[in-house]
C-alpha cells in the first residue's frame, strides 16, 4: 500500500496561483499512474487531472485545460499540480490518488486505488 501525502493549499485570489505537491513513500512509486483529484460541497469528486508513470502521458478535465498542469518527480516521489488563473469554482479539497502500476493517465476514479487525506484550497473573489 502506497501512502500519500498533499500539501501546498491555501487561500488565494482570482487570478492567482498555487503549487500542490504530493509525497508517496510505501510503495515503488516510479510505476504508479497518479492523479489529482477535488471534491467541492455538495459536488461529486472528479478527475482534475492524471499522469502515466512516466510522465509521457496525461490528462486533464475540460475545466481547468490550460491552467493546470500536472508533473512527476520519480527521483522525489513526487507528484506535483501547478494551478494557474484560478477561479472560484475551483474551491475544494484536492486529493492526492495512485492508481498501482498503470502505463497511462487514468482517465476512471475507481482505477485509483490510494488516496490522500486532501489539502483545501479556496479562491476568493
Amino acid at each position: 500500500q502506497v501512502q500519500l501525502a498533499e500539501s501546498g493549499g491555501g487561500l488565494v485570489q482570482v487570478g492567482g496561483s498555487l503549487r500542490l505537491s504530493c509525497g508517496a513513500s510505501g510503495r515503488t512509486f516510479s510505476t504508479d499512474g497518479m492523479g489529482w483529484l477535488r471534491q467541492a460541497p455538495g459536488k461529486e469528486r472528479e478527475i482534475v487531472a492524471s499522469i502515466s508513470w512516466s510522465g509521457i502521458s496525461t490528462y486533464y478535465a475540460e475545466s481547468v485545460k490550460g491552467r493546470f498542469t500536472i508533473s512527476r518527480d520519480n527521483a522525489k516521489n513526487t507528484v506535483y499540480l501547478q494551478m494557474n488563473s484560478l477561479k472560484p469554482e475551483d474551491t475544494a479539497v484536492y486529493y492526492c490518488a495512485a492508481a498501482a502500476r498503470s502505463s497511462r493517465a487514468v482517465t476512471t476514479l475507481t482505477d485509483f486505488g490510494s488516496w490522500g487525506r486532501g489539502t483545501q484550497v479556496t479562491v476568493s473573489s
